[in-house]
């Protein structure tokens, strides 16, 4: 057996480039919020009282654990808003999530299989939104959802309602935004899968008798799963924690996790419930993520 080839200097720091950027973005301030929900809130600028300081050192940590605030974590169980919050956030990214699936997949299928030379302009008009500010696009819904926006004129002018239908300020008005907003997202995987299948297999299913919808549901579709799944991703995640389309779109009975941690920390300046929300948001959203990564990789291993 040969020996172990030493890294050079480069290749080190080419290696410790990604661990510097996530201490630097994301565990540094991760350790910040875990600080703040052990705080107490307090009349202050920042409104909350630390009680430990991560410059004492780990001895310090050490003998400051009895001092912890943990009333911010009990919140959580004392108060059902924060749980009805969440499951709200679960259900509306969900029932957003299908409904984005279902509108782009037919996109997605017919860029793939539309000339080669086309395919370029229709991905560009796909991601065209992203060249528009997220604000302003939610803003145009708002023109266009409202009791005397654009929809309801054109629903009446062509005699199709009586009354202005009353959309804005719903729930069905937060998943209109969700879906727009998020459309690209679930395209581009579905793109990406779709075109990379060989237009032989779909042949060869017709070949055995399968009609056309018979073999896009047992070549297309399956074969697809990875874009389903990687968009679905793509889309769930930040609609979890969506906060500008529901406070915009939706109405005060709106309730979605976004909202809530806005709330506390700006109306009710109680950051230390709100970093615990937060941090309870980002493991339930990671926990997943880690075990989906892991079977991934395991099922690349088990087809070598």
């Amino acid at each position: 057996m040969s020996a172990r080839r030493r890294l050079s200097v480069g290749e080190r720091l080419t290696l410790a480039a990604p661990w510097l950027w996530l201490t630097l973005f994301f565990f540094a301030p991760f350790l910040i919020v875990v600080k703040i929900s052990l705080s107490r809130p307090a009349l202050a600028q920042p409104p909350y009282e630390p009680v430990f300081d991560f410059s004492e050192g780990l001895q310090g940590l050490v003998s400051r654990l009895g001092e912890l605030g943990l009333d911010a974590w009990a919140n959580l169980t004392g108060d059902s808003l924060y749980l009805d919050s969440w499951l709200s956030s679960l259900r509306l990214a969900a029932i957003a999530t299908l409904l984005t699936l279902c509108v782009a997949y037919p996109l997605a299928l017919g860029i793939a299989r539309a000339p080669p030379r086309l395919r370029g302009a229709l991905v560009v008009l796909a991601v065209a939104p992203f060249w528009t500010s997220f604000i302003i696009r939610v803003y145009a819904w708002i023109a266009i959802l409202r009791d005397e926006g654009l929809l309801n004129h054109f629903l009446m002018a062509a005699g199709l309602i009586s009354e202005p239908l009353h959309l804005f300020a719903t729930e069905a008005a937060v998943l209109v935004g969700i879906v727009y907003s998020y459309l690209p997202f679930m395209v581009l995987p579905l793109y990406n899968s779709i075109a990379k299948q060989d237009p032989a297999l779909l042949e060869a299913a017709a070949d055995l008798g399968a009609p056309p919808l018979a073999g896009f549901w047992s070549v297309t579709f399956p074969l697809s799963r990875p874009g389903i799944v990687a968009g679905s991703l793509l889309v769930f995640i930040p609609a979890v924690g969506e906060f500008v389309i529901p406070d915009l779109l939706g109405g005060s009975d709106t309730l979605m996790i976004g909202r809530t941690l806005w709330s506390e920390f700006f109306d009710n300046r109680d950051w230390p419930t709100a970093a615990a929300v937060a941090i309870l948001l980002l493991a339930a959203l990671v926990v997943p993520l880690v075990f989906y990564e892991k079977a991934q990789m395991e099922d690349a291993e088990g087809a070598r």
